[in-house]
């Protein structure tokens, strides 16, 4: 159970890391889905469009959503951002900046399904095989079919072995025709996104550092202040829920030893550390109020008053400069001299 403990520990502490190889894995996962996935166009032209960007579209964002729904970060990004106002002012620039991490990790694996599936063709095939331009690429001279029979025998194109229009357009050219559409697409796609990733990771930075700089601290101060929470909750419950059973037994002992005339035993000398750890919440009613107040109006993050100079332009502008004590004093003054 130990070893358990320290492996989900050092999860927590390398949330970022993890969180990362788990969407690279995702991403390795969609791609041998889509390579294990049986592609069955229904051909039939009210339904190959249907299925052909369904096919497209549909996993992807599945995809997505599943990478929200492993990351830990979405209840803590939903719980800033539901939470009262309380003593406590909310950065809208933070949630960003949370949002925008979760996502971008989000998009790994359906970015890698639509590459895979418009450099495959099968669903660009499928989805506009009705569209291909029989002028240029058919027989012009083929007897005029109506718009009905010819998307009808278009829409068996993917379907070699039902296509029965060879007369009209060869069923190898106009395959060939979508995939090559679909591929140029598909590399399209591929560079846009790397361009994409590339401003969003390396230049956004150089534009609004100080921004960038802000938001990236306070949304690792929300993360790590809530673990820290997590964690003194869990030993506040484990102390007092070990002070419980120990006054529970010492009660038991105490009407046996009554009853049979017996000493009872002395308490663990290791209850008074445990009641240490309690910090005066005793009872079930204040500890609900301590966790309904935490909620409601969480503490102000100021410790303490600030004594920066205003000279400076740090935190704390407009505060009068304060004085070093004696030896920094001379310090300064010689320095100053010199």
């Amino acid at each position: 159970m130990d070893k358990f403990r320290m492996i989900f520990q050092f999860l927590q502490s390398n949330q970022e890391s993890f969180m990362s190889g788990i969407c690279g894995i995702m991403a390795l996962a969609s791609a041998q889905m889509y390579s294990a996935f049986d592609f069955n166009c229904p051909c039939l032209p009210r339904y190959n469009l249907a299925y052909g960007l369904g096919i497209l579209l549909v996993p992807p964002l599945i995809l997505f959503l599943l990478g929200f729904v492993l990351n830990n970060n979405v209840s803590m990004l939903a719980e800033e951002w539901r939470r009262p106002q309380g003593q406590r002012g909310k950065d809208p620039a933070v949630l960003r900046y949370m949002f925008c991490s979760m996502a971008q990790r989000a998009m790994i694996a359906p970015v890698v399904w639509v590459s895979v599936t418009l450099l495959d063709g099968k669903c660009i095939i499928c989805a506009f095989c009705t569209s291909v331009p029989v002028e240029t690429l058919g027989n012009a001279s083929h007897p005029s079919l109506s718009q009905g029979e010819m998307e009808r025998v278009l829409a068996r194109i993917p379907c070699k072995e039902i296509y029965n229009g060879q007369e009209l357009i060869a069923n190898e050219v106009a395959i060939r025709y979508l995939r090559c559409i679909s591929q140029a697409l598909g590399w399209c796609f591929v560079l846009l996104m790397t361009t994409l990733a590339f401003l969003v990771r390396s230049l956004r930075p150089c534009f609004t550092q100080a921004a960038f700089l802000k938001s990236r601290y306070w949304s690792h101060y929300i993360d790590i202040e809530r673990k820290l929470f997590d964690e003194t909750c869990t030993e506040h419950a484990r102390s007092f829920a070990k002070i419980c059973i120990q006054q529970f037994f010492e009660g038991m002992s105490t009407d046996l030893a009554t009853a049979d005339c017996h000493q009872p035993r002395e308490a663990p000398a290791d209850a008074g550390e445990a009641a240490r750890k309690l910090l005066g919440i005793t009872d079930q009613g204040t500890m609900n109020v301590a966790l309904k107040s935490w909620h409601r109006c969480k503490p102000p993050l100021h410790l303490h008053p600030p004594a920066l100079p205003s000279h400076n332009n740090w935190a704390g502008e407009g505060q009068p400069p304060v004085n070093p004590p004696g030896p920094r004093r001379e310090r300064a003054a010689y320095y100053s001299r010199v």
